[in-house]
């Protein structure tokens, strides 16, 4: 018997992949093996999630039955008779439907073994150098093949971006999505331009000399990633470096004078303080890292990065964009001066059109300048800026994520207690500021008697030292009443005097609970924090947690590891009381964490099975984890800026995730947090049509920066309008979908556009919701857990594909001043892109006829069946689709 047959024998026996063995067959034979169809995995609605809750015998703990295909998924595909699209959900390449004309199908596996959907692609590529420069050009500048071997496609890429900018004298941004690899492609960059690997002694030479005349190199990042790029550098180039960080600095500085340090790593913090030694070096080449964190002009930070000399600027962040388009001008006239116009003309000529064009009621004419506007930008902007996602490079390699956001009910204790916190003296001045003063003058209330709140608990503690008030009194209290109101949505017992803060705090913090407490101050065991252990793991008198909850039982026993996030440490001391309460075995990371033990804890979390829930604080976790093994992620509770809740949901779905990723977003319905929410969607979409040209629904009335347009976003009344019996956030969507659907039968949509942020439908007048929300009243289910309404967040976001192919501008934009452009001249368009857009919206239009078929046959409009579909079971799915393809072959 041969070793290989020996081999074989001994082999546990399994369940061959039927797809991964004809492949191998094929090998085998001599023949090409099958290139694997990209595909997305299926998406499941929040019921569906959930529904194993009711069903506990159906199947043995640690094993899932997962749904291939939606009925409205397999009756789309199947009429169009193609598969991978971008449009819903598909297979996962694991085996299709039956033969029995797309009936969904399932399939069982073990989640506590996960299954990789990339174990058939190989990340490493052949063992040759990467030639960047020309043809002829000498000395020859290449990639190392010991590196270039283990890049993957789109990194080889964006090494000759660099490569391009940086030979052109130019900077630039690479602005790939977290988890591609923008470090890695720095130091194969790095390698090529100034590292020490040669082939022949003939470069070496001509190496060594070009070496003499060019500087080092400084990496400037947030403090919790230098080690990471300390280890990156030793694991993947051959370069010396030092970090200038901490009490070494003096000896770095001497090294570097003496030429003896070829890339230099400092952080934002130092390099802030000691920017004015750092800025006399002559430098090569400067790289910042999370470079969004020069989005303010005004900032000590941005002020120092600016007297760098070097021209060769380049800056890495995933978040390009986070809170305003002035953002963008910002960091790109840093990465490349001039690039961009002047500040000013930035302004008015992309910034205003783009914010006021995303109006909701904006007159034909603003959005067409906004369109024109928007695609001059992104030309602009492609010079200077390479910025991929995950599904146009990785998302074969992947299983795909799911975003859901979860509107929790508010316990009804909590619901008190906020209406409690609405009608203090604190927020009732800021809500009636621009009404008339009741002493008989003509100025409004807050340029009169009102300007200060002596009866107000708040007020008077920030004014414990000046009971005259300060010169902002009384918007001085518009932070504090929002963190209270964001705690209240949170849990009640964060509004409680914390320990560990000085005397005088505590007293006014007890005051405060005393206030908003009420004659409900027993139920919650008084206005002192609460030392009972059961106390505060019980989940009664918090929303979040009930729903929390259940949902952490279902994923528990099924095998699911879940990344809990929240901002708040205290939030954290009580949801580590609820996991010992429940019987879970967790991790937890926050500041109080050494930088030491980090790195460990997420080792330990990512190779031990019995670890289920890994606790995190949203400020500690948001950069340099990578937990993979986790497939459920959770974010108790939003933050106004959307980076920060993307970078959490990143530490699981990256490179290397062999599970598919749902994340649930946990808002409190009828607080603060669905603004908080809504603005999110706000910023992203202005982000998605600045940065990448895409279409995006115009939800909003506001305009940011805009006292005219403040709509249902902005301003301070919004701030604290009582939510308590509204669904905003699905009126909003739903009157979107009504002006849409009017809009096709020729009617003028911005009359009914208009009245959004005027009025608000109450729950009561909201029976059912569309295709993308869940109602409780029709989903017993969700009621049972506590859950208003639901949605997925890219079915919000990312309306339309970029416009990136279909730019074409005009002459009439000869009246802006031209920016500066790149010395290497024009890009040309890429006619396959274009063909292959037009492709994919045709594949949509046939999608969009058959479904409007299927309503037909079903005699329901098309918002009508997608109602129908989500509160039908599945029995009742597939009998409707085979009548239906019965009745096509009458």
């Amino acid at each position: 018997m041969s070793l290989n047959t020996l081999k074989e024998t001994l082999k546990r026996c399994t369940t061959p992949n039927f797809s991964s063995s004809l492949s191998q067959t094929l090998i085998s034979e001599g023949s090409s093996p099958l290139v694997p169809i990209q595909r997305k995995p299926p998406k499941s609605s929040l019921s569906q999630q959930i529904q194993r809750l009711q069903d506990p015998l159906l199947l043995p703990i640690g094993r899932q039955c997962e749904k291939i295909e939606t009925l409205e998924e397999v009756v789309v595909e199947d009429e169009v008779g193609r598969k991978g699209e971008d449009d819903g959900g598909h297979g996962d390449g694991d085996g299709d439907g039956d033969g029995d004309g797309g009936i969904p199908m399932f399939r069982f596996r073990d989640r506590r073994e996960p299954v990789s959907s990339s174990s058939h692609f190989d990340a490493t590529g052949p063992f040759e150098p990467l030639i960047l420069s020309s043809p002829g050009e000498a000395p020859v500048v290449q990639v190392p093949a010991s590196i270039n071997c283990r890049l993957l496609e789109h990194q080889r890429k964006g090494v000759r971006f660099l490569y391009d900018l940086y030979k052109d004298n130019h900077g630039g941004v690479l602005g790939d999505d977290m988890g591609l690899g923008k470090t890695i492609q720095t130091i194969a960059f790095l390698a090529a331009v100034i590292g020490n690997d040669v082939e022949t002694s003939a470069f070496k030479m001509s190496k060594a000399d070009d070496l003499n005349k060019k500087g080092p190199v400084l990496v400037v990042c947030p403090t919790s990633v230098i080690h990471n790029w300390e280890d990156e550098f030793s694991k993947w180039g051959n370069l010396s470096v030092a970090v200038y960080h901490g009490s070494n600095r003096d000896l770095v500085l001497e090294r570097l004078g003496v030429h003896d340090i070829q890339v230099l790593i400092t952080s934002f913090d130092t390099f802030r303080i000691h920017g004015s030694i750092l800025s006399g070096v002559d430098w090569e080449i400067v790289i910042v890292d999370e470079a969004h964190r020069l989005k303010n002009e005004k900032s000590k930070l941005y002020q120092a990065c600016v007297e760098i000399k070097t021209r060769k600027r380049f800056g890495l962040t995933g978040t390009i964009m986070q809170n305003k388009i002035m953002e963008l001008f910002n960091l790109f006239d840093w990465v490349a001066p001039g690039s961009l116009g002047t500040r000013e003309h930035f302004r008015e000529f992309y910034d205003e059109p783009l914010k006021h064009g995303q109006r909701s009621s904006a007159p034909e004419r603003f959005v067409q300048v906004a369109e024109k506007r928007k695609l001059h930008l992104v030309s602009v902007l492609e010079s200077y800026l390479l910025r991929r996602t995950k599904e146009e490079t990785i998302g074969h390699l992947m299983m795909g994520k799911e975003d859901n956001v979860v509107f929790c009910a508010m316990s009804e204790l909590q619901k008190r207690v906020y209406g409690r916190m609405l009608q203090l003296p604190d927020i009732q001045c800021l809500i009636n500021k621009e009404l008339p003063c009741s002493c008989g003058s003509p100025l409004t209330q807050v340029e009169c008697c009102k300007r200060t709140v002596p009866d107000g608990v708040i007020w008077r503690y920030l004014h414990r030292d000046n009971p005259d008030g300060c010169d902002s009194c009384p918007f001085c209290l518009v932070l504090p009443c929002l963190v209270k109101l964001q705690q209240i949505s949170n849990h009640l017992e964060l509004i409680k005097p914390n320990p560990k803060d000085d005397l005088e705090k505590q007293r006014k913090d007890a005051e405060f609970a005393s206030a908003v407490f009420g004659s409900d101050i027993g139920l919650v065991g008084g206005n002192s924090q609460n030392e009972s252990f059961m106390g505060l793991s019980e989940v009664e008198h918090c929303g979040k947690m009930r729903a929390l909850e259940r949902l952490l039982l279902s994923w528990v026993s099924y095998g699911d590891k879940v990344l809990l996030f929240s901002y708040s440490v205290r939030m954290l001391d009580i949801l580590e009381k609820f996991l010992i309460r429940k019987g879970c075995s967790f991790s937890r990371l926050d500041g109080s964490t050494p930088s030491s033990s980090r790195q460990p804890l997420v080792d330990d979390f990512n190779s031990s099975p019995s670890k289920q829930v890994f606790l995190i604080s949203t400020r500690a976790g948001g950069l340099g984890l990578n937990l993979i093994s986790a497939n459920r992620v959770v974010i108790f509770d939003p933050n106004w800026n959307p980076a920060q809740d993307l970078q959490a949901q990143d530490r699981s779905f990256r490179y290397g995730q062999k599970r598919r990723v749902i994340v649930f977003r946990l808002l409190a319905a009828g607080s603060l947090e669905e603004l908080v929410y809504s603005r999110q969607v706000y910023k992203q979409q202005l982000s998605n049509i600045a940065v990448s040209g895409k279409m995006e629904k115009r939800y909003f009335e506001g305009v940011q920066d805009c006292k005219e347009y403040q709509g249902e976003l902005f301003g301070i009344c919004n701030l604290f309008r009582d939510l308590s019996d509204k669904l905003f956030t699905s009126e909003i969507i739903e009157l979107n979908e009504k002006c849409e659907r009017q809009s096709g039968h020729g009617v003028d949509k911005r009359e009914d556009r208009s009245i959004i942020g005027k009025t608000i439908l109450s729950k009561s007048e909201i029976v059912e919701t569309d295709g993308m929300d869940i109602s409780h009243k029709n989903n017993p289910l969700l009621q049972d857990l506590g859950i208003v309404y639901a949605h997925r967040n890219e079915d919000i976001l990312n309306y339309g594909p970029t416009l990136q192919q279909k730019r074409h501008i005009t002459a009439s934009e000869t009246d802006t001043v031209k920016p500066q452009s790149r010395p290497s001249g024009k890009r040309k368009a890429d006619e396959a892109s274009r063909t292959g857009v037009k492709e994919v919206s045709s594949i949509k239009k046939q999608k969009k006829t058959q479904y409007t078929l299927l309503a037909q046959f079903m005699g329901m409009e098309e918002i009508e069946f997608s109602k129908w579909l989500l509160s039908a079971s599945q029995v009742e799915r597939e009998k409707v689709l085979r009548d239906y393809k019965k009745e096509k072959e009458k």
